[in-house]
C-alpha cells in the first residue's frame, strides 16, 4: 500500500542535523534528504535548512508550526523554483486567485533573471547579503494590489559564477503583501492634498478676477465637491468662529435644511454638541451612532453618524468642519486623518481670503493717502493763483463768477480725495447725488430700512433716498434694525419694501438682519454693504445661499446704490 504521508525534502549542508529533523518529522511526512531543491522528485513540500546555527526552537518545530507562523504574518509566502514554479506555499498564498498566482510565477521568473544580473555586478568582497527583487502586481485599478518581494534561497555570495558551479539561485522565496487598503489610502491622501492645494491657489488668483460673492461661491463649491468625493457624506457644514460674539457661525452648508442653523453653538465642551466640544478642545470626534452618543445634537432627521474636525490656523481653532451620514459607523480612523488634513487647507483658504481683503483695504487707503499728498502742492498753487485773480478782477462780476467756480472745483477735488482716502468709511459721488431732489415715481412712497453703524454713511443714504421719494427709517446698529423688523411682525408698523444693511455692526451682523427680514417679510429684498468686501462672519456667502439680492463694496458710488434700490423694489421694472 502506498505511503499516504506528504513527501518532505530537507536541503542542507554537512552541519545541518538532517537525521534529527527526519526523526522528529517522520510521523507527519515522508522525509527525503537532498543536496538541492532539484532532488525534490515529486515532494509536495520543501524545507530548506540553511544554517547549522539556527535556533533550537526552529530546528525542532514541526512544519505545521512553521506554516502557522508564516500564516500569522498576514503575508502570502511561497518557495519557488528559479523558473517561477511553486514547490511550497502557505495557506494565504494558496488562497490567492489563480490568475494572480500565474502572474506571480511570471514575476518570479523575471526576478531570477534580474537577480542573476545583479549578482554578476558584485564581487565576493562586496558582501554576501541577500539582495531582494521588488515589484507590484494588480489586476485592475480598483481590484486588489500587491507588493511582491523575491529573494534567492542560496547562501553563496554575490560575484561572477565560478566555472562548474551549480546554477544560481537554487530557489526563490516569494513574499506577497496585500497593500490594497494602504494604496487606496495613499491615493486618497494624494487626492486630498491636490484638492487642498487647489483651494489655496484659487484664492490667490481669484481675488483679482472675481468679486466677493463670486470668490466665496467658488471657494464653497470647491470645498463641498472635494469633501464629498473624499469623505462620501450625506450632509456637510462648515462653521467659523465669530470672535465678536464667540459663536460658531454656519457659513457653508450642503444638503441641510434651514432649521439646521437654529442652534446657537459656542466653543464649549459641554452643552454645545459635538461641534462645540471639537472647537473647545481642538480635537476631532467620530460619532459612531447618533442615537446613543450623548454629545450629538440632531442637525437633520435621519443622521446616524458624523465626523467633526477643527479648522486650525497656526494651532488656533477658527472653526469646525462637520460631515454626517444616514448610515451608522460611516466614518473610520482613515476618514478622520483625511478630514483633518483637508480641514487645515480649508482654514488656510478662509484665512487667506480674509487677509487678501484686509490687504486690499489697507492698500487702497495707502494709495489714496499718497495721491492726496502728491496733489496737495499743485492744488495750493492753484488756490494762490485764484486769490491773485480775485484781486485783479475786483469789480468784474462775470470774471469773479468764473474764478469762484475754479475755487469750488479745487475744494471739491480735496473733499473727494479725502473721501477716497477714508475708503469704506465714506461713499463716492455724494455731492451730485444730493443735488438730485426730483422724486422718482419708481421710489415714491416706498418704505426702506437703512442700517449702518457709521453715522455719515447712514445719513447720506437716508438723505439721498428721501430726496428721491422714499420713506426711510435709519438704524445705527444691527440690533435696532432687527427690533424695527420685529415691530413689523407685531403689526405695529407697515412692512418695508427694501432693507439696506451694513455687514459689520454692533449687536447683530448683516446676516442676522437678513435672516430677520426673511422670517418677518418673506420676499422683501435685502442689499448688504461691506468695506472692500471685508466679511469676517461670512454673512455674504451665507445670505447668498438663501436669496440675497445684492452686495455693495464700500466705497461705492451713491448712484450705484440708487440703481440697485430701483431694481430690487418689488414691481419695479429693471
Amino acid at each position: 500500500m502506498s505511503d499516504a504521508r506528504p513527501k518532505l525534502l530537507i536541503v542542507g549542508g554537512d552541519q545541518v542535523p538532517t537525521e534529527i529533523l527526519r526523526g522528529r518529522l517522520a510521523d507527519l511526512y515522508e522525509v527525503v534528504i537532498g543536496a538541492s531543491t532539484g532532488d525534490a522528485d515529486g515532494a509536495a513540500v520543501v524545507l530548506a535548512a540553511r544554517e547549522a546555527h539556527e535556533s533550537a526552537a526552529v530546528r525542532s518545530a514541526p512544519l505545521e508550526s512553521l506554516a502557522a507562523l508564516l500564516n500569522a504574518t498576514g503575508e502570502s509566502v511561497a518557495l519557488a523554483e528559479p523558473t517561477g514554479a511553486v514547490v511550497w506555499c502557505n495557506d494565504l498564498y494558496s488562497l490567492l486567485a489563480s490568475s494572480v498566482r500565474e502572474r506571480l510565477g511570471v514575476l518570479a521568473s523575471e526576478a531570477t533573471r534580474s537577480l542573476i544580473a545583479l549578482r554578476k555586478m558584485y564581487r565576493p568582497q562586496d558582501g554576501a547579503g541577500v539582495r531582494t527583487w521588488r515589484g507590484e502586481l494588480s489586476e485592475t485599478d480598483v481590484g486588489p494590489h500587491y507588493d511582491v518581494m523575491v529573494s534567492p534561497v542560496d547562501p553563496r555570495p554575490y560575484g561572477k559564477p565560478v566555472a562548474g558551479e551549480e546554477p544560481w539561485p537554487r530557489g526563490l522565496a516569494v513574499v506577497v503583501r496585500d497593500v490594497t487598503e494602504s494604496r487606496r489610502l495613499r491615493q486618497r491622501m494624494d487626492a486630498i492634498d491636490q484638492a487642498g492645494s487647489d483651494l489655496v491657489q484659487i484664492e490667490t488668483q481669484a481675488v483679482r478676477e472675481k468679486n466677493m460673492i463670486e470668490r466665496l461661491a467658488l471657494l464653497e463649491s470647491r470645498i463641498v465637491k472635494a469633501a464629498h468625493d473624499l469623505l462620501h457624506f450625506d450632509h456637510f457644514a462648515v462653521r467659523i468662529l465669530d470672535e465678536r460674539t464667540g459663536k460658531l457661525e454656519l457659513v457653508i452648508k450642503h444638503n441641510l435644511p434651514p432649521e439646521y442653523d437654529a442652534f446657537d453653538l459656542y466653543p464649549r465642551a459641554e452643552g454645545n454638541g459635538i461641534s462645540g466640544w471639537v472647537a473647545a478642545t481642538g480635537r476631532s470626534y467620530i460619532c459612531k451612532d447618533a442615537l446613543s452618543d450623548e454629545l450629538f445634537l440632531p442637525g437633520l432627521h435621519g443622521a446616524r453618524s458624523s465626523l467633526t474636525v477643527p479648522l486650525k490656523f497656526h494651532d488656533r481653532v477658527i472653526g469646525i468642519m462637520n460631515v454626517e451620514s444616514q448610515q451608522a459607523s460611516a466614518f473610520n480612523e482613515d476618514d478622520r486623518r483625511l478630514a483633518e488634513i483637508f480641514a487645515r487647507y480649508i482654514a488656510m483658504a478662509v484665512h487667506t481670503l480674509d487677509l487678501l481683503v484686509v490687504e486690499r483695504t489697507m492698500t487702497n487707503r495707502a494709495i489714496a493717502g499718497r495721491f492726496e499728498q502728491e496733489l496737495d502742492e499743485p492744488l495750493k498753487d492753484i488756490m494762490n493763483e485764484v486769490d491773485v485773480l480775485r484781486a485783479v478782477a475786483r469789480g468784474d462780476g462775470e470774471l469773479l463768477i468764473h474764478i469762484d467756480k475754479i475755487r469750488g472745483d479745487v475744494e471739491a477735488i480735496r473733499r473727494r480725495m479725502r473721501d477716497a482716502a477714508e475708503g469704506p468709511t465714506t461713499l463716492l459721488g455724494v455731492e451730485r447725488a444730493l443735488e438730485q431732489r426730483e422724486v422718482d415715481p419708481a421710489l415714491a412712497g416706498r418704505r426702506v430700512l437703512v442700517a449702518d453703524d457709521q453715522s455719515k454713511i447712514r445719513r447720506i443714504i437716508g438723505d439721498v433716498l428721501r430726496n428721491r421719494g422714499c420713506d426711510v427709517t435709519v438704524c445705527e446698529n444691527g440690533g435696532d434694525a432687527i427690533r424695527e423688523i420685529e415691530r413689523v411682525t407685531r403689526g405695529e408698523i407697515a412692512p418695508f419694501h427694501l432693507v439696506v444693511s451694513d455687514i459689520m455692526m454692533p449687536e447683530a451682523n448683516g446676516y442676522e438682519v437678513f435672516s430677520a427680514v426673511k422670517a418677518a417679510m418673506q420676499g422683501t429684498p435685502v442689499i448688504l454693504m461691506t468695506g472692500f468686501g471685508y466679511d469676517p462672519n461670512h454673512s455674504i456667502v451665507r445670505a447668498s445661499q438663501e436669496g440675497l439680492q445684492s452686495v455693495l463694496f464700500k466705497p461705492f458710488q451713491v448712484e450705484q446704490l440708487v440703481d440697485l434700490v430701483k431694481k430690487a423694489m418689488p414691481g419695479v421694472a429693471g
